[in-house]
């Protein structure tokens, strides 16, 4: 049974598609990779599944006892985040928000999950670093964790490898992928297809035409399109 089924979906901003009759399905243990033009819909899509935005038409359903809650998020940075004066446990901590509720404070368990994924992703010596002194791929790593923090199930990813150089590009890319190998689900949107596409189980195409399919089926297409 599918995780997420997206249906002739439209999406857009104020009633405006940018975005017109997308259908696709993602099963556990996918690794699926959204590509396109800038400006194709990609972050609205991801927007859209993480009810951030509503569909201007469609319907998104969730199978197999998926919840809001098992659904991860990782954005793409800005400049004022990179920046942001906290520590790396604070932030990674902080994925446990919306767990954590009305409590004033975090609960043993919260403490301990937070201290798991920096160790499981390389970054829990740096638990007491200020974020805003480290690399690109070690703040890409800890916010990375906070995601797995917030969610351990599925994974929403928004350009991870941006701005990074190509040896903390090809490492976060290989995290993800070993991360996929112990069962999260992963939708990444990736304008360098020439490192992410390797990865991937499917493939998303946004743009004239859409394709949807699996990761040898998108390479056929290529060729076929280039041919």
């Amino acid at each position: 049974m599918a995780l997420l089924t997206c249906s002739h979906l439209t999406l857009g901003y104020e009633g405006n598609p940018v975005l017109s009759d997308l259908s696709f399905s993602v099963d556990a243990g996918d690794y699926l990779c959204i590509v396109g033009e800038n400006g194709s819909g990609k972050t609205t899509l991801m927007k859209t599944l993480l009810k951030l935005k509503t569909p201007v038409s469609g319907r998104i359903a969730m199978g197999d006892g998926l919840k809001q809650a098992d659904i991860g998020y990782l954005p793409q940075q800005t400049a004022v985040q990179r920046d942001f004066p906290a520590s790396v446990r604070e932030i990674v901590l902080s994925g446990c928000l919306n767990r954590r509720g009305f409590r004033p404070f975090y609960s043993a368990d919260e403490k301990k999950r937070a201290e798991e994924r920096m160790t499981r992703l390389g970054v829990g010596h740096l638990a007491k670093r200020c974020y805003r002194e480290l690399s690109g791929g070690q703040q890409q790593r800890v916010l990375l964790a906070r995601a797995l923090c917030a969610a351990g199930r599925v994974l929403l990813l928004d350009e991870p490898a941006a701005g990074l150089d190509p040896q903390a590009s090809e490492e976060m890319y290989a995290l993800i992928k070993a991360l996929n190998g112990e069962g999260v689900t992963i939708l990444m949107i990736s304008h360098d297809t020439a490192a992410s596409l390797p990865y991937a189980t499917h493939v998303l195409h946004i743009g004239t035409p859409l394709f949807f399919g699996t990761a040898g089926e998108y390479a056929a297409y290529r060729k076929g399109a280039t041919s």
